[in-house]
């Protein structure tokens, strides 16, 4: 997952990150709204301007001519004040560094050993995974899941039919009020006098 350099072409950018996300996608959207929840500098505004994609790619080149409409709904792009692009794995980890919250965990995606970057590569991978798995989890604008994951959906349609809601035996209330049967409150005995 490559930057993309910036371009003398590309528009003028706003102070924060423009992260782009499917607003189809139900994992996107999540993803999307826990970012606006944790993504806020000490005084409460946003370090990152989270936008749907949207239909229209014209839009989408206002933003940045490079970017093709296709490409930015199959992975999400962060785009950098700078000019660059920072996509999927790399755009995640930008997230963590701007996320106040998460800047604790953020420094390790930076950390090389021999010239590679470990943690990196593991965020990369996940964001593979996940992008993989995208349509399990309940995105259907994603498409069928990647090949090696589709005996996961059949394990998890298997199981769902097997286990699927269980028939209850009928309520029966365990008091019922005499009221509602008509009858009339019995008296309780009365004791003898001693």
């Amino acid at each position: 997952m490559m930057n993309a350099a910036p371009n003398a072409s590309a528009p003028a950018r706003q102070a924060t990150p423009i992260l782009l996300f499917d607003d189809e996608c139900a994992v996107c959207r999540r993803m999307a709204n826990w970012v606006r929840g944790v993504a806020h500098n000490a005084l409460g505004e946003p370090t990152i301007d989270v936008r749907p994609i949207g239909e229209d790619p014209e839009v989408l080149r206002k933003l940045d001519p490079r970017l093709d409409i296709w490409q930015v709904y199959a992975k999400s792009h962060l785009l950098m004040p700078d000019g660059s692009i920072l996509i999927a794995g790399e755009a995640v980890a930008e997230v963590l560094r701007r996320s106040p919250g998460m800047a604790w965990c953020a420094w390790l995606f930076s950390v090389q050993i021999f010239k590679v970057r470990p943690f990196q590569s593991l965020l990369d991978l996940g964001y593979v995974i996940l992008s993989d798995v995208r349509p399990i989890f309940g995105c259907k604008s994603c498409g069928a899941p990647a090949l090696w994951a589709r005996p996961f959906v059949w394990l998890v349609k298997t199981t769902k039919r097997l286990t699927g809601p269980k028939a209850h035996a009928p309520h029966r209330p365990n008091f019922t009020p005499l009221a509602a049967t008509g009858q009339v409150k019995p008296r309780p005995p009365v004791p003898p006098p001693p």
